[in-house]
């Protein structure tokens, strides 16, 4: 970690956030049988593929996990997914990003959802710096912040080499 790098979040401390977000999902969706972790590649997915590991020691929901690979540079939703939209379709979808910053790439995350029927869609993040130029508002959220514009907010994770942080640059 450079020198001017801040810690915000260590390992620990980020596991302790996805345990939290985990119940609330749980417990946002008491009476389902499935859920749909769509994980925004690739911090994204993989918050989601921890989230899914929580989740599946306290509850007994099946959970689907949906990798969507978003193009950040287009002006206009480009959006592959790994599995057909049969698999989302009349579901719960969780979106989960690492963090929310001007709202776009959750904003075309969630483009993908909509052209198909589904029973609600929540969106998760770890990281929420409250710099929103897109109506987007997080369901869940780990940690929410004020940053300045300048601020890079960098999340490690599921890095060979690298003990998981969050830290602002």
């Amino acid at each position: 970690m450079a020198e001017s790098q801040l810690l915000i979040l260590d390992k620990k401390q980020i596991q302790q956030k996805i345990n939290r977000i985990a119940y609330q999902v749980l417990e946002d969706n008491l009476g389902e049988k499935e859920i749909v972790l769509a994980g925004i590649w690739d911090r994204g997915y993989k918050i989601a593929l921890r989230l899914k590991k929580v989740l599946s020691k306290i509850s007994d929901l099946k959970i689907t996990m949906l990798k969507v690979d978003l193009d950040r540079v287009s002006t206009k939703l480009v959006a592959n997914t790994d599995l057909d939209e049969s698999h989302w379709k009349n579901k719960v979808i969780i979106l989960v990003d690492d963090v929310l910053n001007s709202g776009k790439t959750l904003a075309y995350g969630l483009g993908v959802f909509l052209n198909t029927p589904h029973k609600k869609i929540r969106t998760v993040v770890l990281v929420d710096r409250s710099h929103k130029i897109f109506p987007i508002a997080t369901d869940f959220v780990g940690l929410q912040m004020s940053t300045v514009l300048k601020e890079h907010v960098d999340v490690v994770i599921d890095v060979e080499g690298e003990e998981d942080r969050v830290y602002l640059s």
